[in-house]
């Protein structure tokens, strides 16, 4: 009965057209940005900040670019994980070699160099598709992970390979607590999720959705593919060098190139496809499913097995993980191909019926 849009009329196209149209999910949107601001840090304690709200965060942002080029594109990647260091370690440079550069526009020029990787890495993308595109974006992440390994000036020389950065501060704000780093992760995805979602309703989010249902049907109605696959390309890749950033300088302060290593990607790929392909929500669902996952099982196979007798070590949890994880990529696959989020609107959708039988 209470979520129903019965009275709700629409006066005008502005109107028609806003991003939530129905006026419970704005306060409910609304209601939730205002508790992730305002009540979370008030009740989450610093383990709660760093082992989960943060990755939660900066991973629901890659999960962002990567959904726009998988799930809105349909241009399959498997270098996001070197585009994530692409833009960690292209702002750990600006903030060394450009003396008092600031925090904020150190973290978007790594997001500008990633943008200018993923278009040279999204070329092959105008002549191959599906899996042959998979293995090009792959050669993305082989080819970085050499490249931050053995050229010796991305990380200033040092003789470990590894980089870090300390006393982030924004505008004389020192980012050094768990609450102010989940804060300044908060600020970037809500500005980043609100220009994916009106980028993916505009005219370029159309042309994306044509490109990936049929690109030659695009291509005979006027679209152009070229430039619609490396617009994708490079927004996906600029979203995705910002979270990069932000996992290098926020998350870890010190990292490897193993930190962004193939992995990642298929990490990435997972939560899209899990939270649910050419959804935003879904981008939020399965970086919340990623994120919590391995800590509940680190928390509950011990448990189920004590009754038992038997003891679970850390090496046959983190083996029961990638289990788990591909026996439910097969299950949405087979089941449900759109994800948690289409199971979300669907669960909507009976609200609006209910109590009526449908």
């Amino acid at each position: 009965m209470f979520y129903r849009e019965n009275g709700q009329f629409k006066t005008s196209y502005r109107a028609d057209q806003q991003i939530f149209p129905i006026l419970q999910d704005r306060w409910a949107v609304l209601a939730l940005v205002a508790a992730a601001f305002v009540l979370v840090p008030m009740l989450a304690s610093d383990y709660m900040f760093r082992a989960i709200l943060i990755p939660f965060l900066i991973l629901s942002l890659a999960a962002l670019g990567v959904n726009i080029l998988v799930g809105y594109c349909g241009q399959i990647s498997l270098g996001s994980g070197a585009f994530m260091a692409v833009g960690a370690y292209a702002a750990y440079n600006v903030q060394l070699r450009i003396e008092a550069m600031p925090l904020i526009p150190s973290i978007l020029l790594g997001g500008f160099f990633a943008t200018l990787a993923g278009i040279v890495f999204g070329i092959p993308s105008l002549r191959v598709r599906g899996l042959y595109l998979a293995v090009a974006t792959l050669a993305a992440q082989f080819f970085w992970d050499w490249a931050f390994l053995r050229i010796k000036w991305f990380t200033n020389y040092t003789p470990s390979g590894s980089v870090s950065v300390s006393n982030l501060d924004v505008m004389g704000w020192s980012i050094d607590t768990p609450y102010e780093k989940y804060l300044f992760c908060l600020g970037f995805l809500t500005v980043f999720a609100l220009l994916a979602k009106n980028l993916v309703r505009s005219a370029i989010g159309r042309e994306w959705m044509a490109i990936r249902d049929m690109d030659v049907a695009a291509a005979v109605i006027g679209i152009r593919p070229m430039y619609a696959k490396l617009s994708a390309f490079a927004v996906s890749s600029f979203i995705i060098g910002v979270a990069g950033a932000l996992w290098g300088f926020v998350y870890l302060g010190a990292w490897e190139p193993a930190a962004f290593s193939v992995d990642r990607s298929f990490q990435l790929l997972f939560m899209v496809i899990i939270g649910g392909l050419g959804s935003i929500m879904g981008s939020f669902f399965g970086a919340a499913f990623i994120v919590i996952l391995p800590i509940f099982l680190n928390q509950a196979l011990p448990l189920l097995g004590a009754p038992f007798g038997i003891n679970i070590s850390t090496a046959a949890v983190s083996h029961t993980e990638f289990m788990v994880f591909g026996a439910l990529i097969v299950w949405f696959l087979i089941v449900e191909p759109h994800g948690l989020a289409r199971l979300w609107a669907i669960g909507k959708q009976k609200l609006r019926l209910w109590p009526f039988p449908h």
